[in-house]
């Protein structure tokens, strides 16, 4: 008895109020006042206005029993029909307390009522306890048709919005599907849900809810494609319910033209032919446009195009249209095939299988459920049984090409008419020259057309792309399905509808499918004279339709998009022309992708640069330890410093044993911990700074706790105890950074820092005379060479030659015999001239041993590359010696043997990180 109103996205009940005395049976909003209208089994109607607090504004009486159900006249919001079981129907008009009129006919109480919607026909229907279903004039009052077939009470009535159909449900738990013109029962739909209590058509859409006793069950009726068709000059027809209208493409001026969007609606004028006498569910026109057809309740008419004048008609459950235009083809029954020539019979094909529909075109295609049949218009004889499921076929213009559309993909086949007209050999499956498979593609077409080579489709996924030379190519993503309607060459422009007939188009340039015609047929002079046609902004789409035919130097010299360029050149191997549009574009990404090509190609100062530019320092670093670059390394140290890369900067500073680089940037970073261990190891000289540092910080943290970390700390100096030997560290410091000042010889193989022991290269160092010692324990190296001698913190003794290698006798430093593991460094090589004048062949060098080198001038320190065949041993910091440290060379010369000049001399700086451009002005 009460109406409860709710917020239907919170569903918060917002009011109630009680509205009746009795049980509520009906209740239906006015669609455009602020009114909700009630019925009950008080026998009273009730009109409510919402914007005056719920207030009762108007009541209507006259009906002696329950009033079971309320419907708004659609043509008319002021009037409404009311359905009772007094056996009566009542309508009503707002501002009158009386009915203007009773419709009175059933012979138990009516359940239910509702309007016709279209504009022709002044219906009401209603459904009553009697079983039957009443049609009534509400204009003359009287009762056009009474619909018998339901077995118990009826208790739902709807008329269709938009299909001609009738629909009423009944407590014998059927609903029924009847046409709304010529009455009869179309089906019948039994869900098993008991009894029927409600159905609700949904405007614009052709969805059905309907409710039962056991649930609900929501459907489709009919289909969402309209009826429409254009014909090649433009003309647009549709079908609206049975009203035919036309809109011309033409009518459209050309600055409209050149102003149209695409995906936007076209402006179009549209004119009304007239009324057909069936209901169309689909239209089509002839080939030359003269004819359309429509073609809907199992029966076809062939209309004029420009006067919608009837031409013939017959019975038929589908219709298509031959390429002649006076040649068509019916399908009668579900076996049956009727061809008709100038509107007169001329063949008959009767099928042993059950039909699904046919398909025009060159040839009359019959598709079955698991095959699909090609016959010759004129013989009807079979040209091709083909074993395949299809929903559509679509043939291009010249016949030439066929898309055979199924439930998951589409087959793209070659018709050779010439082997038809040839053929000799003829199997129970037709002549199997017939048809050549050209390729398959995962796609559900919906819709479709042929722009000579090109097939022009839309898919379920709601896209307009086309179809060339086994490639797809997306025109639109689209946010509602659309029908293609055709092409139109002058304005350039893919035409196409959706289901509320608005039309829309979508630039595509013909010459550029041209083109791809042209490419795909291998006819390379006519391609070439079509692309000076082809506007700049529609290349990079050409370019990429080569790049996928493989057509890729092409494609570079086609495409206007400078990224495209860029991939399709280092694709390619065009490394210039890449390293032009990098210049252009100064992008990260494509400097690192240009590096890696340069790599590839052994293009190394090109990936070099491109690093550079690319602040990828790992990439650089790989390169300086590769090429044996100290310059290089010294640059990135840097350099990656200054960009925070820290990681990088502190393994260039190792590599190139710059120890005291590294403890700064391990202090800089506020890693004092690990310079502590550092320092302990590699420098103990600035053991007792870093510990300081450590101690402020640690303590620091905890200023709050009662426990002080800092103070657990244990200085070296002041407690020599815990650190036994550290004085005699600091000398072998002292002895390590003197040595590291002479150059090694590239031709100089170091063994690894593993098997050196510095404490006794020191002490026979010192025993032989050739270290000594200040008071304040800094090292002294007698006879170092006069380059040297500007670097030493002490006077330098008298020179002293220096051995580069073990093997050579003449060394007055006693030499540590190698770990049985390792084999003895080979004879070096007689050095070059020029090398002599570099190390000085007059000069006499010596190597002292030291904690962190081994007899050989190598350092002990993690960053030294153990000794193997390849040239990646940096030399020490300060070193004159070229960027890459060889083996001496073997007898036989190898072809494929890298130079210094690959890399550039470090000296000469002809590889540095200016050249790399890694400085924020480049």
């Amino acid at each position: 008895m009460h109406i409860r109103i709710f917020n239907y996205n919170t569903l918060e009940r917002v009011h109630q109020f009680e509205a009746h005395s009795d049980y509520l049976r009906s209740l239906v909003v006015h669609p455009t006042l602020p009114y909700v209208i009630s019925s009950s089994d008080d026998m009273l109607v009730k009109m409510w206005d919402w914007d005056n607090k719920w207030a009762m504004k108007q009541s209507f009486e006259g009906h002696t029993h329950y009033v079971m159900q309320i419907a708004i006249n659609p043509k008319d919001n002021n009037t409404f029909a009311t359905a009772s079981l007094d056996k009566t129907v009542k309508v009503w008009q707002f501002g009158s307390n009386v009915p203007n009129f009773t419709l009175e006919g059933h012979e138990k109480g009516v359940n239910c009522v509702d309007y016709y919607h279209g504009g022709e026909k002044p219906y009401i229907i209603s459904g009553a306890d009697d079983h039957l279903v009443k049609i009534w004039d509400y204009q003359n009052k009287t009762c056009v048709q009474t619909l018998d077939g339901h077995a118990q009470n009826v208790s739902s009535v709807c008329f269709h919005p938009e299909l001609p159909l009738i629909i009423t449900g009944s407590e014998d738990s059927t609903v029924r599907l009847w046409h709304a013109n010529t009455y009869r029962l179309e089906t019948t739909l039994n869900y098993g849900l008991e009894r029927v209590w409600c159905i609700q058509a949904q405007k614009g859409a052709n969805t059905v809810a309907i409710g039962y006793d056991e649930g609900s069950v929501t459907l489709k009726l009919g289909r969402e494609e309209p009826a429409v068709s254009m014909d090649s000059s433009g003309k647009i027809l549709w079908a609206k319910h049975s009203e035919i209208q036309q809109a011309n493409l033409k009518t459209i001026s050309a600055e409209e033209s050149e102003a149209i969007q695409d995906g936007e609606r076209l402006p179009l004028s549209v004119k009304d032919l007239g009324s057909s006498e069936i209901y169309p569910q689909t239209l089509a026109h002839s080939s030359n446009g003269r004819f359309v057809v429509a073609c809907g309740d199992g029966e076809y008419i062939v209309y004029t195009a420009m006067a919608l004048r009837n031409k013939d008609f017959g019975q038929g459950l589908e219709f298509v249209w031959a390429v002649d235009p006076n040649m068509f083809a019916v399908r009668e029954s579900a076996t049956n095939v009727k061809i008709k020539k100038n509107f007169k019979d001329h063949k008959s094909i009767r099928s042993d299988m059950v039909l699904e529909g046919i398909s025009g075109g060159p040839l009359l295609a019959l598709r079955s459920t698991n095959s699909l049949c090609f016959f010759d218009w004129e013989s009807a004889v079979l040209v091709r049984r083909i074993e395949i499921t299809s929903k559509n076929i679509y043939w291009s213009d010249n016949g030439e090409m066929v898309a055979i559309c199924g439930d998951e993909s589409f087959y793209v086949l070659k018709y050779n008419a010439d082997a038809v007209a040839n053929a000799t050999d003829v199997t129970e499956d037709g002549i199997e020259d017939a048809f050549e498979v050209i390729g398959e593609q995962t796609e559900v077409v919906k819709t479709g057309f042929w722009i000579g080579d090109c097939f022009i489709f839309t898919t379920a996924l709601n896209r307009i792309n086309y179809y060339v030379g086994g490639e797809i190519v997306t025109i639109a993503h689209v946010d509602r399905p659309l029908y293609l309607l055709g092409y139109m060459a002058k304005e350039s422009r893919v035409y196409a509808v959706d289901k509320d007939l608005n039309v829309i188009s979508y630039k595509l340039i013909l010459s550029v499918l041209e083109y791809q015609t042209a490419v795909m047929r291998r006819d390379f002079d006519s391609a070439d004279k079509v692309l000076a046609t082809i506007p700049k902004e529609q290349r990079t789409r050409v370019a990429h339709f080569l790049e996928k035919q493989g057509f890729k130097k092409q494609a570079l010299a086609v495409s206007q998009d400078p990224d495209h360029r860029f991939d399709l050149a280092v694709a390619l191997g065009d490394l210039k022309t890449a390293y032009d549009l990098a210049i252009q574009m100064d992008s990260e990404e494509k400097w690192k992708a240009l590096s890696n090509a340069a790599t590839l190609k052994s293009e190394l100062m090109l990936a070099g640069e491109c690093l550079g530019r690319a602040r990828d320092y790992g990439g650089l670093m790989l390169l300086a330890t590769c090429a044996g670059s100290a310059p290089l390394l010294q640059k990135l140290s840097v350099e990656s410093a200054a960009a925070e890369s820290h990681n990088i900067s502190f393994l260039s500073s190792l590599l190139l044993g710059d120890i005291d680089s590294c403890l700064d940037k391990l202090i800089a970073t506020g890693r004092l911990p690990e310079a502590a261990f550092l320092a302990r190891t590699h420098a103990p000289s600035r053991v007792q700074s870093i510990l300081d540092l450590w101690k402020n910080k640690a303590s620091s943290h905890s200023e709050k706790s009662s426990k002080k970390i800092g103070e657990s700390l244990a200085d070296p100096v002041k407690y020599e105890n815990l650190f036994p030997g550290f004085a005699e560290s600091l000398k072998r410091e002292s002895f390590i950074r003197e040595i590291s000042k002479i150059p090694v010889p590239a031709n100089v193989r170091v063994p690894s820092v593993a098997n050196r022991n510095v404490e006794q290269e020191l002490e026979e160092a010192v025993a032989s005379g050739v270290v000594s010692f200040t008071e304040d324990g800094q090292a002294v190296l007698k006879n170092a060479p006069p380059s040297e001698k500007q670097q030493l913190k002490a006077p330098a003794p008298p020179q002293m030659a220096r051995q580069p290698s073990p093997a050579r006798e003449s060394s007055p430093v006693p030499v540590r015999e190698p770990t049985p593991v390792r084999e003895p460094t080979p004879e070096p090589a007689q050095y070059e001239e020029e090398e002599e004048e570099e190390f000085g062949d007059n000069q006499e060098e010596i190597h002292v041993p030291n904690e962190e080198e081994d007899a050989f001038g190598t350092s002990k320190t993690p960053d030294v590359v153990l000794e193997t065949s390849r040239p990646d041993i940096v030399p020490p910091r300060g070193s004159t010696a070229p960027d890459v440290v060889s083996a001496p060379a073997p007898q036989e010369v190898q072809e494929d043997r890298w130079s210094d000049d690959d890399f550039g001399d470090a000296e000469n700086g002809d590889l540095n990180m200016d050249d790399l451009n890694l400085d924020e002005e480049d």
